[in-house]
């Protein structure tokens, strides 16, 4: 692990790291969907873990889910 990556890891010391199927059940959203979304910037990138396995960290997407909360609220 990177120098830069230690301090990004020691910030997030007790954070979980969710799969994509866990991912697509907390926010109702399909693989496709996510991935699209990825490439247009509307929706957090997962950390690569090594090898093809990435993983997203669990605060990005609850403050995703925060995020479009907010934008309904003020709707």
């Amino acid at each position: 692990m990177l120098d830069a990556d230690m301090g990004e890891v020691s910030d997030h010391a007790s954070a979980r790291l969710l799969r994509l199927s866990e991912v697509q059940h907390r926010v109702g959203l399909g693989r496709s969907t996510i991935y699209r979304w990825m490439e247009d910037g509307k929706f957090p990138r997962p950390h690569s873990i090594g090898g093809y396995s990435v993983r997203w960290l669990e605060s990005d997407i609850d403050g995703w889910i925060a995020s479009k909360t907010l934008l309904d609220a003020t709707s």
